[in-house]
């Protein structure tokens, strides 16, 4: 129990009430100076609020779902069609940080940072907020791990504000944090990590091109362009009797085309129910044992499993109903997050994941090789294709099992594989590299004293 006054109360920016607030303030170490977040930036900033697609028209547009392991993804899915003068205001600069303020309770608060690519502008949506920090006092590389440590993430969890459906961290509230100011030296040795990490993951996707590149001019599809009318015509017959779909966009001519390519390709091809096996059925897990659960959001943009939930079974929402194991392929159903495929590794052998997940595996193509083509432009158009629904839009059972897949010849499986074990490997180097930066980061705060009594200093 704790009594606050409400003099003490009202000092608070929201003037909070609730207990979790103030019964969990975090204990600052008497050895370390701390100071406030808004006093060592130079900016804040909310995202865009505007309608995205898919059709790569306008600038692509980063969400809170394509932030992973503190840094944001090199890649995203959807783009904004936004003016000159909006562009020049929600445009990303090199090593921004980004904090999402908005998502379930156990993803708000995820912060990651931006590194820029050559010729490519990328701007920033409504549900995150861009830090710029003064660089005389922390670097961002700093402020991205301190708020991804057990601290930094006591700190925001007890500021967040719970719904039924949704969980917000108000950026204000995010500001009056307190950060620990460690030594400038021990900074920089955090932002070496960030940027050995970063090196190493820019050849990881690097290997996982290849690999797309290897498969796509396998099938013929490297530079492979659908001129087509922008309308098709169907009789009753072959269309709503036959598919039962009356929607225009499922006849486009260009999803017709492409799978009559799957067809002719020269090794042949298979439903995807025949070549491969779907495991759909629902597990329930026990109550008191503890599960690693994994959902969209932990989904990489090239196909790795970035991270997991750890929680009882009882806890877990309603749709953690499928076990996986290792070397099955996860494929989200969910229109929007279609490029949500990952191979499952070791470390997530008899996880559960979403039932928002396909789950598949097949004797006949490797699972590399699997990843590769769910996330191939080519399968990824037959996806869309297929999805229908209103206020959820997915593809339903059916006609996932429905979709024609190449059987890829052995040799060219091989070589799909290798690319991408040495494309995870490296992955892993760099998520190493950053667990070693957090981990200095929480060493530091927890040691400082030791380490000043060695030294024979005084604070930092």
């Amino acid at each position: 129990m704790r009594e606050i006054k409400l003099s003490v109360v009202n000092e608070n920016k929201d003037y909070r009430i609730d207990t979790d607030f103030w019964t969990k303030e975090p204990k600052k170490n008497p050895n370390l100076q701390y100071i406030k977040i808004k006093d060592c930036l130079l900016k804040s900033q909310y995202g865009i609020s505007v309608s995205m697609n898919e059709d790569g028209i306008g600038y692509p547009i980063y969400r809170m779902n394509e932030i992973h392991n503190m840094m944001c993804d090199f890649s995203v899915s959807k783009y904004a069609d936004i003016s000159e003068i909006e562009k020049k205001k929600f445009i990303l600069k090199d090593r921004d940080v980004l904090f999402n303020r908005t998502n379930s309770f156990e993803w708000v608060g995820r912060t990651g940072i931006f590194y820029e690519q050559e010729g490519v502008d990328f701007i920033f949506a409504s549900y995150l907020v861009r830090f710029v920090p003064n660089e005389d006092i922390i670097l961002p590389e700093y402020l991205t791990t301190y708020l991804n440590t057990k601290y930094g993430i006591w700190d925001l969890k007890r500021r967040a504000r719970q719904s039924i459906n949704q969980t917000n961290i108000n950026p204000e509230e995010v500001k009056e944090t307190f950060i620990p100011l460690l030594n400038k030296n021990i900074q920089l040795k955090i932002k070496e990590c960030f940027d050995s990490s970063k090196q190493t993951l820019i050849q990881s996707s690097q290997l996982y091109a290849e690999a797309e590149e290897l498969l796509l001019e396998n099938l013929g599809l490297k530079n492979f362009q659908v001129a087509c009318n922008p309308f098709n015509i169907k009789s009753l017959k072959e269309s709503f009797l036959q598919t039962g779909r009356l929607d225009a966009e499922f006849y486009q001519v260009v999803y017709e085309r492409l799978e009559e390519h799957i067809r002719q390709y020269p090794q042949g091809f298979q439903r995807l129910g025949e070549i491969c096996r779907l495991k759909d059925q629902n597990y329930t897990p026990e109550d008191d044992q503890e599960y690693s659960y994994i959902e969209l959001s932990n989904i990489g943009h090239t196909g790795e499993i970035t991270g997991c939930i750890q929680s009882l079974g009882k806890d877990l929402p309603s749709r953690a109903r499928r076990k996986i194991q290792t070397g099955d392929v996860v494929v989200s159903s969910i229109e929007g997050s279609l490029q949500s495929c990952a191979v499952v590794t070791p470390e997530y052998h008899n996880a559960l994941c979403s039932t928002g997940f396909y789950v598949v595996s097949s004797e006949h193509i490797n699972s590399e090789t699997l990843l590769v083509l769910f996330k191939s432009p080519l399968i990824q158009q037959i996806l869309k294709k297929n999805c229908s629904g209103t206020i959820l839009t997915a593809i339903n059972k059916k006609e996932f099992l429905n979709i024609p897949l190449p059987v890829i010849c052995p040799k060219t499986q091989t070589q799909i594989a290798e690319y991408l074990q040495k494309s995870q490997a490296l992955r892993r180097q760099a998520a190493e590299l950053l667990a070693e930066a957090k981990n200095s980061v929480e060493h530091e705060i927890e040691n400082i004293q030791l380490n000043q009594i060695n030294a024979g200093g005084g604070k930092s």
